[in-house]
């Protein structure tokens, strides 16, 4: 005789869960004989983010789902649980039978099954008794506070949507006092259960608002901490039906309400898609998160935290797409990457994670402050440096905010897919320059060996300024290899091998200076 001891793990991580086929999009044909108005609908941020990009304000995709449509359906399954203007599709849950009766809808396209997906980017780990001053201050302190507080920046305007699982103690933390103060929660909406209350459930949303704009004993958390929020939960664990569908409403909620930046420290990959699937197109939610984009918001999202995991160490959906600034993290002790963090490239080869931050962070929690991992902290980090960057460059595109801050990246122009170009920094967009220094190296290649010489040497405590890093990157622009090596003393260090990769870009990167040689 067998014993079987089923273990229920409830918690952000993933676990194997059974699931129907019932629930699904049923995809319509047209959104026939609807109307739209841009000026009664959407917030004036909204239109005017529009307008900075140049989208039209008659888009098909912003008109709203013909109502006799979702009637119809509803007559044959009962209540329609989502509706997408973007997709022009609702969320059902139905029986064989009742989807062979949608599919009958002169309407209807089709029906598409709706499978499990999993919560990724998730807090990794906490510690409530490592918190101390010095890594709160590195936290933002790494992405250059001290120069966005000397020109005044903090976010002021930027309206900022945040896509997570619930926001504990928001409405009485003393993190957030001067958030609530001012007024600054604009909207909140919890898509779960349809209604305007996300201040209970998971804390994870609490630390990740923190990341932002909280305020610790007078002491900021994140760097944009006069900001404005819309606030809302997609998540609830375990569900293994609606987090996606909850993500595309939601994204399209913060569109209407004059969102400027969305922070989602979600992720969904295994147990529902294979890694080939990462492709930037795939899923809904990432087509979704490129739509989000095309509407002018600039979409910021954690790249996983999968990185040590044998079976899937990429990055998952919606970082996967191609206009999702995503996010990997690093260890604030060495300023390198951090071992949970999901690696790049994509299944179709393109850069990720773009830029990174601290992986590990002082944040807010129900009861007070406590140290967690995971990149679901490096994301909202950046989402605070994007809206102090937008606030220095009033009617900036935003797609040409997610360069400039790739180009403020700590490594650019070397990047590789543990740590994309670096870590953001506000000297880049106060003042062009990052400081670099084009004599602390030389590089040459002969018979095959590249020959690294290291001119100069900083010393001090911080060893993250000693890394060398290189990579070659092959004429479709994919790195064929890429590598970092601990800098001691002043010496010519050797990488072997790189014969074979003719024509190829070779890059090496050594405290603020890239030296680049074609490789022959």
């Amino acid at each position: 005789m067998k014993t079987i001891i089923l273990i229920l793990i409830t918690s952000f991580c993933s676990f194997p869960f059974l699931f129907s086929q019932d629930y699904g999009w049923v995809e319509l044909k047209d959104k026939s004989g609807t109307s739209f108005e841009p000026f009664d609908y959407f917030d004036a941020k909204a239109i005017e983010r529009r307008i900075i990009i140049g989208a039209d304000l008659y888009d098909s995709t912003d008109f709203p789902v013909n109502s006799e449509y979702i009637g119809a359906i509803e007559d044959i399954c009962g209540k329609v649980l989502g509706v997408s203007r973007w997709f022009n599709m609702v969320f059902v849950k139905a029986t064989d039978k009742q989807i062979a009766e949608i599919n009958d809808l002169p309407f209807v396209k089709g029906f598409v099954p709706y499978e499990f997906s999993t919560f990724l980017a998730e807090k990794c780990d906490e510690d409530p008794f490592m918190y101390n001053d010095s890594l709160l201050a590195e936290q933002v302190g790494s992405l250059g506070k001290a120069l966005f507080d000397s020109a005044g920046i903090n976010g002021k305007g930027i309206r900022i949507a945040v896509l997570d699982g619930g926001f504990p103690s928001v409405d009485k933390h003393p993190a957030f006092q001067h958030i609530r103060d001012n007024k600054r929660i604009f909207k909140t909406w919890d898509f779960t259960s349809d209604n305007e209350y996300v201040y209970g459930y998971q804390s994870h949303g609490t630390s990740v608002l923190s990341c932002i704009a909280g305020i610790h004993e007078g002491k900021p958390m994140g760097l944009a901490t006069e900001a404005e929020f819309l606030l809302a939960r997609t998540e609830v664990v375990p569900e293994p039906f609606s987090e996606e569908k909850n993500w595309m409403m939601a994204a399209e909620w913060a569109d209407k309400n004059g969102a400027q930046i969305i922070n989602s420290s979600l992720g969904y990959t295994k147990d529902r898609y294979f890694p080939h699937q990462m492709d930037g197109k795939y899923t809904y939610v990432t087509r979704a998160a490129n739509m989000a984009a095309s509407k002018g918001m600039l979409i910021i999202n954690a790249a996983g935290n999968e990185g040590d995991k044998k079976g899937w160490k990429i990055i998952g959906a919606p970082a996967d797409a191609d206009s999702v600034l995503s996010i990997g993290g690093i260890d604030p002790e060495t300023r390198y990457h951090i071992s949970f963090s999901s690696f790049g490239p994509t299944a179709d080869k393109r850069l990720k994670p773009n830029v990174c931050a601290f992986g590990k962070v002082v944040v807010a929690s129900k009861s007070g402050t406590e140290v967690s991992y995971g990149t679901s902290f490096a994301s909202p980090l950046v989402a605070g440096f994007a809206a102090c960057a937008m606030q220095l460059r009033p009617g900036i595109k935003n797609m040409d905010l997610y360069h400039e801050i790739e180009k403020s990246g700590s490594l650019y122009p070397y990047f590789d897919y543990a740590h994309g170009y670096g870590i953001p920094q506000a000297e880049y967009f106060l003042n062009k320059s990052q400081g670099t220094n084009d004599n602390s190296l030389s590089a040459e290649i002969a018979d095959g060996v590249l020959t690294v010489t290291v001119n100069e040497i900083f010393p001090g405590t911080v060893t993250w300024k000693n890394y060398l890093y290189y990579h070659i990157q092959n004429a479709n622009g994919f790195i064929e290899r890429y590598g970092v090596v601990e800098v001691y003393q002043n010496e010519a260090f050797k990488i072997y091998d790189i014969t074979g990769y003719q024509g190829c870009v070779l890059r090496v990167h050594y405290h603020g200076a890239t030296k680049e040689i074609m490789i022959r």
